[in-house]
């Protein structure tokens, strides 16, 4: 297997190299073959670090010879999100006019990755602005999933998450809004996390303003893996402060006196679009499963779900229409800007009172989740209420991109709620992933990461997987 690191997990990579089994330079290698293999079938990197990471692997393999201090990370292969900044980089988000938007300093958290000795392998493509549900673009072209190319590979961290599926790396870091990391992760079949709102800093360094309040409090970011011990070392060391993030808030990622198993609520409805039955039984089995390690599960709605997931985009469309709609009309491509045409037509729009007292809505609807999930600490429900939906499904028409957004609201409602949630593979319908969405209070990541150990107990794995046809 020593020809096959990339098969590896993080913390069997970490901890090889620290006892010397491996060196940082064969797993660095490992994962760059791997990635020479199927990446010009799945085009999920789109920025090579090559030479940077086998000279960065050197320097961790001189460290763990010197007996330096080692960081959890240590000589870990990793891939980064093109949309944050990574020093002396391009930081384009798929957006041809910023190609040459050279970043000086690193996004924060991907400067916590680097601080704990993760090596970057490569950057990972997105939509332009991070727009779309679909990975593609004018400036690096198209992601496809690795398990079926006519399907999305998800967007906005597409490339990142085909990249784990695929074996080209064992970890990605990722950024959520709207579900850009938890769909992604859905439809490729591993693990997404979208932390609570403050766990994670992030700065980019290279935008000309910050962004606008409904994005500042919807806006994370987090890992993607295919095991749930990786997923949580991912987590824990992108969480370290930074001051350039005043909403970061210094929480511990675990409550020791919480006892598990809890009572957890199952929700598989979603009122404007009906759950697909393979989703269904995902979410019952998911269920199955937690029951037997001794979770109480019932069946329970969360308080106005539809009301706080179409929330989301109405906020989005009053706040971005003279900012980040007017950027796209002016420099997104023909896809995005239709894409973006048909989710604006598909939102509401307030004025300035009406957008004044939204704010207070959110807070009245929060603090009724926040009841909510003391009577049931976890909460089950889908990622989406579609199965994987098929490459530019959003240029298909307003109508088309109204089904799909609203089978995302279990993922709009969590965003507009700045909640954690965890996208958790279950297997596989008709040779297509499936899986299912944990949902916790506030900094209570690790509420979902124990359920998810239940259910990667029963689940078969199915990563990594070589690119189909």
């Amino acid at each position: 297997m020593r020809n096959e690191l990339w098969r590896w997990q993080a913390c069997d990579l970490a901890h090889a190299i620290r006892t010397r089994q491996i060196s940082a330079r064969e797993a660095v290698t490992s994962c760059l073959e791997r990635l020479d293999q199927v990446n010009p079938r799945l085009n999920a990197v789109v920025d090579l670090l090559a030479t940077q990471a086998l000279e960065a692997a050197e320097r961790a393999d001189r460290a763990v010879a010197a007996g330096e201090a080692l960081g959890p990370l240590h000589g870990v292969p990793v891939t980064y999100k093109i949309n944050m900044d990574y020093a002396g980089r391009p930081t384009t988000n798929g957006v041809v006019a910023f190609k040459d938007n050279v970043a000086k300093s690193d996004n924060p958290a991907i400067a916590n990755w680097r601080k704990a000795g993760a090596i970057g392998i490569g950057r990972t493509n997105v939509p332009p602005f991070s727009s779309r549900f679909f990975t593609s673009n004018a400036l690096h072209g198209r992601t496809l999933n690795p398990w079926n190319p006519r399907i999305t590979p998800g967007g906005s961290t597409g490339g990142g998450a085909a990249a784990v599926a695929a074996g080209i790396g064992p970890l990605a870091h990722g950024s959520d809004r709207a579900g850009s990391i938890r769909y992604p992760a859905y439809v490729c079949g591993i693990l997404g996390l979208r932390p609570t709102i403050g766990r994670i800093p992030t700065f980019n360094s290279i935008a000309l303003a910050d962004p606008s309040l409904t994005t500042q409090i919807t806006h994370t970011q987090g890992p993607l893996a295919r095991t749930v011990r990786d997923l949580r070392l991912g987590f824990e060391t992108m969480a370290a402060g930074d001051p350039r993030d005043p909403w970061w808030v210094p929480a511990p990622s675990a409550d020791p006196s919480w006892q598990r198993p809890c009572r957890v609520a199952l929700w598989t409805k979603n009122p404007g679009v009906e759950t697909e039955p393979a989703i269904v039984e995902a979410l019952r089995a998911a269920a199955r499963w937690l029951e037997d390690a001794g979770y109480r599960v019932e069946e329970a709605e969360p308080p106005h779900f539809e009301e706080i997931a179409r929330l989301f985009f109405t906020m989005v469309r009053s706040e971005e229409r003279s900012t980040t709609t007017s950027a796209i009309d002016r420099l997104g491509d023909d896809q995005l800007r239709k894409a973006r045409a048909s989710t604006m037509a598909y939102a509401s729009e307030f004025d300035y009172d009406g957008y004044i007292k939204a704010f207070g809505r959110r807070a009245t609807i929060l603090r009724e989740w926040l009841l909510f999930l003391e009577r049931f600490p976890l909460l089950l429900m889908p990622v989406s209420s579609l199965r994987p939906v098929p490459q530019d499904y959003d240029q298909e028409g307003d109508a088309a991109v109204a089904r799909m957004l609203t089978a995302h609201h279990p993922m709009l409602a969590i965003s507009m709620l700045g909640l954690p949630g965890l996208a958790v593979p279950t297997g596989q319908a008709d040779g297509i992933p499936v899986g299912v969405q944990l949902v916790a209070a506030r900094f209570r990541e690790d509420v979902c990461l124990a359920a998810a150990e239940v259910i990667e107990a029963r689940s078969p794995a199915t990563t990594p997987i070589d690119p189909r046809d």
